[in-house]
């Protein structure tokens, strides 16, 4: 969430059409048509963070500026040529990172969230402990994870750290309740 990425339509010969066709997970098609002969592109249904870019020595590319959840889904594109038809198929997916907070509740245990995340984060405590989890999910396919760590011993220190493992990245906070 939040780069940028680019796609690219590798071809052989002089294009004469360039056809790019999104269908995200949710929402309507896309498509981006662009005719060598005219110098035009079309679009249908596209987002204004999604363009055609044309670099010198690079195939054309789809670029998708500030990738959000909503640019999931499959890309095509077909490149015709003089030497024929090229197709290329990508799927994206978007990760998005979990927001991390961790703080004390009423009874003085420990409590990490990790907000928001795509997929979901897993969490887990050092030292180690009882802990529960709950999930919620949310309409935007991201879903935050809250858990509650309780120690199994007296002898425990009241310092304890969070972390977070998402393919996004790893984190950790650490708290004395």
């Amino acid at each position: 969430v939040g780069n940028s990425q680019v796609l690219k339509c590798p071809f052989r010969g002089n294009m004469t059409m360039l056809r790019w066709t999104i269908t995200p997970k949710a929402g309507g098609l896309c498509a981006l048509v662009y005719r060598v002969d005219k110098n035009e592109t079309h679009r249908t249904t596209c987002s204004d963070n999604i363009n055609l870019t044309f670099r010198a020595g690079e195939p054309p590319a789809l670029e998708i500026r500030q990738v959000g959840i909503a640019q999931e889904g499959n890309y095509s594109c077909e490149a015709a040529s003089t030497e024929g038809n090229f197709h290329r198929r990508y799927h994206l997916t978007v990760l998005a990172p979990p927001r991390l907070s961790l703080s004390c509740d009423e009874q003085g245990s420990p409590v990490c969230e990790a907000a928001a995340g795509k997929p979901q984060a897993q969490l887990s405590w050092v030292p180690e402990g009882s802990s529960t989890a709950e999930e919620k999910c949310h309409d935007n396919g991201t879903v935050t994870v809250l858990s509650k760590f309780t120690a199994c011993s007296t002898n425990v220190t009241n310092v304890t750290t969070c972390m977070v493992s998402h393919p996004a990245g790893n984190w950790s906070q650490t708290i004395a309740c």
